[in-house]
């Protein structure tokens, strides 16, 4: 892979975590009790624990990637 290709890919690699958090963070307001309506407090909470874990482990996938493409666009990582 073509070194500006890998940078350019790592880069987006960790921009698509600031897209997790803004989703996450969405559907967080969203999903909050209001007392006009909305969900229960036991159904947000619950929500929101397990969109968390879901957005936890695609960051983690993403920094290793997004890591691992910059360190190939440096010069590193040759693998034959």
């Amino acid at each position: 892979m073509p070194a500006k290709i890998a940078r350019l890919a790592g880069l987006g690699a960790f921009g698509a975590c600031a897209a997790f958090v803004a989703l996450y963070l969405f559907v967080g307001k969203i999903s909050k009790p209001s007392t006009t309506g909305g969900m229960m407090p036991a159904l947000s909470v619950i929500t929101w624990i397990s969109l968390g874990l879901v957005v936890l482990a695609l960051i983690g996938v993403h920094v290793l990637f997004g890591r691992q493409l910059l360190e190939l666009a440096k010069g590193g990582l040759r693998r034959v």
